[in-house]
């Protein structure tokens, strides 16, 4: 059953220079129970574009079209009151960085019981009583002394498990997770990944996950949609992107992730850079970088194009060469 359903969606910026297209009318769908990875180097459009779903960009600079349908309404057009109503309800999400998205002055269990109070509107002791349970599900350990302590008296990972309880305090149906463990260790992350897994299995929740990080997409995905500056350049279940990935921005991805296998080596990179969004180049928008481009890459629009019924691509050329394995 699908959760959400976002087609053609776009998001364009309001600049001293003109119109800045950060997302070029992308499409995806997310059932119930699935983990989305959207995965693409920093600039590419996919912190941006999960944020559109909820409207948090700033409002007077950025226009967003399309339509992203969230249990059978579509989220841009509902009034600024419902959306209130879904947010932290419905649709629960973790920031980057949790030390700029948690107050500073509030206790972490507060932090924590605030959409309880809010969305199901339960009592202020009723709501701790339900804090301290949540700490206790995310890991967070003596939570009911600790959900007196601040965010500064939290480690990283403390934090990070604190936002989460704060996203699903509400027993959200979708969770969009933005970089989740960006600056946590080895240990640390693994543990996050598997709390978010443990929390989609117990209740069924979908996830977006936002990375950059292919190990990360390896280990919980199910699904995979690859951003470069701002579009979709393949879309595929997960275990068919990492077999056989089918565009060269995607395949560049893969060979700059590096393996045990590559120490004392250099490592692949992607020349170049990405382009800038206010004047992106015609054609495909990664051919500057590609290695396989050729003329016909350079004019036209590059639409994604079915290879399977589980895997699109956006290249001209994968039939030459990205050859089937």
């Amino acid at each position: 059953m699908a959760v959400l359903d976002v087609a053609d969606l776009s998001v364009e910026f309001a600049t001293a220079k003109g119109p800045l297209r950060a997302v070029d009318q992308i499409s995806f769908g997310l059932a119930e129970g699935e983990v989305l990875g959207i995965v693409g180097e920093s600039g590419s459009g996919k912190t941006v574009a999960c944020r559109s779903i909820l409207r948090l960009l700033p409002g007077e600079r950025a226009s967003i079209s399309g339509k992203v349908l969230f249990e059978g309404r579509d989220l841009l057009q509902l009034a600024e009151p419902s959306m209130r109503e879904l947010r932290g309800g419905r649709i629960g999400m973790i920031f980057q960085n949790p030390s700029t998205h948690l107050d500073p002055l509030m206790t972490v269990g507060r932090q924590v019981a605030e959409p309880l109070i809010y969305h199901q509107g339960l009592s202020a002791s009723e709501a701790r009583k339900k804090a301290v349970e949540l700490l206790r599900l995310v890991g967070i350990p003596d939570p009911k002394r600790n959900a007196d302590a601040f965010p500064h008296q939290f480690s990283g990972g403390m934090r990070q498990r604190a936002m989460i309880a704060g996203a699903v305090a509400c027993e959200p149906r979708l969770l969009i997770a933005d970089e989740p463990t960006t600056a946590l260790d080895v240990t640390v992350q693994a543990q996050i990944l598997r709390l978010l897994l443990e929390l989609r299995d117990r209740t069924g929740l979908a996830i977006i996950l936002i990375t950059h990080d292919l190990g990360v997409v390896a280990a919980t995905c199910d699904n995979v949609a690859v951003m470069y500056a701002g579009r979709i350049m393949e879309r595929a279940a997960k275990a068919e992107l990492l077999r056989r990935p089918l565009h060269p921005y995607t395949e560049g991805l893969m060979r700059s992730r590096p393996t045990a296998a590559d120490r004392g080596r250099e490592l692949h990179t992607i020349e170049g850079q990405l382009p800038p969004l206010g004047d992106p180049p015609r054609g495909c928008r990664f051919h500057p970088r590609c290695i396989h481009a050729q003329a016909r890459c350079q004019t036209g629009a590059v639409a994604l194009e079915a290879a399977s019924s589980t895997h699109s691509t956006a290249c001209l050329r994968w039939r030459e060469v990205m050859a089937p394995a």
